[in-house]
């Protein structure tokens, strides 16, 4: 790391610089990281992100924590949380390992109580984008007349292309789970999924019903493209979907969703614009069929190292134009992630109807 040009962190639409510290990996733990608010005590610090209270001792502030992230505050055999409390001047109470609550910061200097919860905000931002994504925004696209003509795709590509090097019957997407994905959401507890749902809600009234007019949209997916730079080596073929009457409502739609999750801190930014896309063939379904697809590289792990692309030359020339269907999209779910319901489709924890 360049001392002249430190690591910075935004959280809340302030920033934060991570320290030029000695970091030690664990075996069993991920990398325990660690950081300082800034300079000084932090002392000066204005505390308007959160609510610190007077008590007869001192001062707390309480932060609603999931948790599976209790375990990074802690720190191998509590070392981060002692660190934390030492450097601050507090304590730090943290419920039992599986108890959803709150974790409560005490401290005779309001200073130290700012410090160790901004401490901590910092350090569950950065452990909250190594999670695996547990949910995401989605429109579904698995009406029987686009399963079926994805089957008949599905079909004429491996009687016409199964001998280009790569392609096999293992790299199709189930039909059942066709979709368009917005965006993905690492939610790890009821609050959090229930703060979702409710966010959901909020767009349907401020701006969905008024572009979608309270009626389904009309959409065609027709037609094919890639991902990657070489068609000779590719990982993933996408159907184009656009709006039938040639409108920009579904776009505009999918971008301010995502301009909304973005701004609450449940959905990290990953473009400036959502690809509407829906993948029929990815080479994560090859070793994993219930594999999703991840935009965002940064957060979660890969589920394998090494993807073996397909040559998809042929695939381009022979079916670029290829017709799947027109579908009427009359809801966004909050899905799933390997998950099923009775459709066959991704389990919805919410929804947004259009009509």
């Amino acid at each position: 790391m360049d001392v002249l040009r430190p690591t910075l962190i935004r959280i809340g639409g302030r920033v934060y610089r991570k320290n030029l510290i000695q970091e030690q990996a664990y075996q069993h733990e991920e990398e325990e990281e660690d950081f300082c608010a800034g300079p000084g005590d932090c002392a000066d610090e204005p505390c308007d992100a959160f609510v610190v209270e007077e008590t007869e001792k001192g001062f707390q502030c309480r932060v609603e924590v999931p948790s599976p992230l209790y375990k990074y505050i802690i720190g191998k055999k509590g070392e981060t949380k002692k660190k934390l409390e030492t450097e601050t001047r507090t304590s730090i109470s943290i419920p039992k390992p599986g108890v959803e609550g709150e974790i409560v910061i005490i401290g005779q200097h309001r200073s130290g109580v700012i410090s160790a919860r901004t401490r901590i905000d910092v350090l569950l931002d950065s452990f909250r984008k190594k999670q695996p994504f547990t949910h995401f925004l989605s429109f579904a696209l698995n009406q029987p007349a686009i399963q079926e003509k994805f089957l008949q795709f599905k079909e004429e590509v491996l009687e016409k292309c199964s001998k280009d090097h790569g392609v096999s019957s293992s790299l199709f997407q189930n039909p059942a789970k066709l979709h368009l994905t917005l965006g993905t959401l690492v939610l790890l507890n009821e609050q959090e999924i229930q703060k979702a749902c409710d966010l959901l809600q909020r767009c349907k009234e401020d701006f969905v019903d008024q572009i979608a007019g309270g009626k389904p949209l009309t959409v065609e997916v027709a037609g094919v493209e890639y991902m990657n730079d070489d068609p000779a080596m590719m990982d993933v073929l996408y159907a184009k979907v656009h709006m039938k009457d040639g409108s920009d409502r579904l776009q505009v739609i999918a971008d301010q969703l995502v301009e909304r999750f973005v701004a609450s801190g449940l959905m990290l930014k990953e473009w400036d614009r959502v690809k509407l896309h829906a993948t029929v063939m990815n080479t994560l379904f090859r070793k994993d069929p219930s594999a999703e697809e991840r935009n965002n590289t940064m957060a979660g792990k890969s589920s394998f190292k090494e993807r073996e692309s397909f040559n998809g030359r042929n695939i381009l020339k022979l079916f670029e134009d290829f017709y799947f269907g027109e579908v009427q999209l009359d809801a966004v779910h909050l899905s799933q992630r390997f998950s099923s319901d009775a459709s066959g489709y991704y389990a919805t924890s919410g929804r947004l109807t259009f009509s």
